[in-house]
């Protein structure tokens, strides 16, 4: 097996493990709907569900996540072969986030029909919407693979002039 696989598995591996890990945690530690204050007025660990995506959008449509997720595995495997950890650092790690990401949320989906979700932010007197370790790889793959390719982008236009 190409060494670059075995780093994708690896730490694909890794990150579903820490969001599946952190989920049971919630789940037979809390009730749902009760939180843990961990920095006042900031930051709770809040155990709640999601049956959609974002904001509970799509609340209950099971079978377009399924499909989504199967498109988003289609997508990836055409993103694996441009990865490229000496040469393409940011690509390679949002490949691994987003990868991630998608499998910890298709795992409850698939289980529970439903998302765990525990990290409760209030942000200037807002309270964000409660959200996993999954979502997070999800956000963070989603900027990081935007920059490279929009840095792409740019440095090729330059060099095209």
């Amino acid at each position: 097996m190409k060494k670059k696989y075995v780093i994708i598995v690896v730490g694909v591996l890794l990150l579903v493990a820490f969001d599946q890990l952190s989920k049971y945690i919630i789940v037979q530690n809390l009730n749902l709907g009760e939180n843990i204050q961990i920095i006042k007025n900031f930051f709770y660990i809040t155990s709640r569900r999601n049956n959609g995506a974002a904001w509970s959008i799509l609340s209950g449509n099971m079978t377009i996540f399924y499909f989504i997720t199967a498109l988003a595995f289609i997508l990836f495997y055409y993103l694996c072969r441009d990865v490229d950890f000496k040469n393409k650092k940011m690509y390679s790690i949002a490949f691994i986030l987003l990868v991630a990401g998608t499998i910890g949320n298709f795992i409850d989906r698939l289980l529970f029909q439903e998302v765990v979700d525990f990290l409760d932010f209030y942000i200037f007197n807002y309270d964000f919407p409660v959200f996993n370790i999954a979502d997070m790889c999800l956000v963070i793959g989603v900027f990081m693979f935007g920059y490279d390719v929009l840095k792409e982008e740019v440095l090729h236009g330059k060099t095209n002039r």
